[in-house]
């Protein structure tokens, strides 16, 4: 297939793309590199550098392109309280501009990358598709909106597509991981700690109604999430929008996190209890049955070691690259 990448330079997009090349789809990225990393891109993929808003109508009109993976968009739940208008403009009015261009160009298959954040704080866990969505920040209420306006497209104009609601997307594939320079997830940031980058990881409350009294989150291997965005593509039907939630069923704690990466790493990794954040729930888990059952999705790399062998891999290959343009 003809696959349209946005965003494909950054985290989840460049693994996406990374995996749609080698499985022998021919991949063009749009990205204007505000987050995303060149040394992500996928060889064989061809890159279009700029703005989607800008650049989509041109692109689809000139690409006959078979179908759409959407990343692009502005992820920071703290950033998105702070810059309302940004994540309004950039997340929805470009999503907006990109149904439009599709439906102009007869593109009919979209895969959405979405999030948890659209549920806020669930009443209950594991959280299903049915439950009711009421996020609690700008952010996840950008990406609810696109959500709907999905729906009605999908209704109105035979696109056929996908939403896929991540919860925590961790680990790496390969050259491929994470690496933005405003990190905010628990992974990343421990494993900084242990490359010395940072001196302490704080845990945001240690009195939660878990077993170890941390917060317990549900976390994905990266190369799952990409299988289930191709598994999404492959299978979209016109005038049909699904959603489903990606998670791997498990919740692990931050404790539980911090020991494993001091396991995997050798590093003490010190660690401080700071006072809870407002409005971080004690339980977040997926259910992903839906998506097993209807997609076929099937996630090899559940287990809490291999997603932070994984992500230090990556992490100290960036450390040994930067260490090595230092001595040059």
């Amino acid at each position: 297939m003809k696959v349209l990448v946005t965003g494909g330079a950054g985290y989840v997009g460049s693994v996406c793309t990374h995996v749609l090349v080698e499985q022998g789809h021919e991949v063009t990225v749009i990205d204007d590199f505000s987050t995303g990393n060149r040394d992500a891109l996928a060889p064989g993929a061809t890159l279009i550098e700029g703005d989607v808003y800008d650049l989509i109508e041109d692109t689809l009109a000139a690409g006959k392109f078979d179908a759409v993976l959407h990343f692009a968009a502005r992820s920071l739940v703290g950033e998105s309280v702070e810059k309302p208008d940004e994540y309004w403009h950039h997340n929805f009015v470009t999503t907006l501009e990109l149904l439009d261009a599709m439906r102009a160009n007869g593109v009919q298959n979209l895969v959405f990358s979405s999030t948890a954040a659209t549920y806020g704080e669930p009443a209950q866990v594991p959280i299903t598709e049915d439950m009711p969505t009421a996020p609690t920040n700008p952010y996840g209420a950008t990406k609810l909106a696109i959500d709907h306006a999905i729906t009605s497209y999908a209704n109105a104009y035979g696109i056929g597509a996908t939403s896929l609601r991540y919860f925590n997307v961790a680990g790496a594939y390969g050259s491929v991981g994470e690496n933005r320079e405003v990190e905010t997830h628990l992974i990343p940031l421990v494993l900084q700690v242990a490359m010395g980058h940072r001196d302490k990881i704080y845990i945001f409350g240690d009195d939660w109604p878990t077993a170890d009294g941390t917060a317990v989150r549900d976390y994905i291997h990266i190369r799952d999430l990409a299988d289930a965005h191709v598994l999404a593509m492959e299978s979209n039907q016109p005038g049909n929008h699904r959603i489903f939630n990606l998670g791997s069923g498990d919740g692990f704690s931050v404790r539980e996190v911090i020991d494993m990466c001091r396991e995997v790493t050798g590093h003490p990794i010190p660690a401080e209890v700071a006072p809870r954040r407002a409005g971080d729930p004690a339980t977040l888990i997926a259910s992903s049955e839906k998506a097993k059952t209807e997609l076929g999705w099937q996630p090899q790399r559940t287990d809490l070691r291999t997603i932070v062998e994984d992500a230090w891999a990556f992490t100290s290959q960036l450390g040994e690259a930067a260490h090595s343009a230092q001595q040059g």
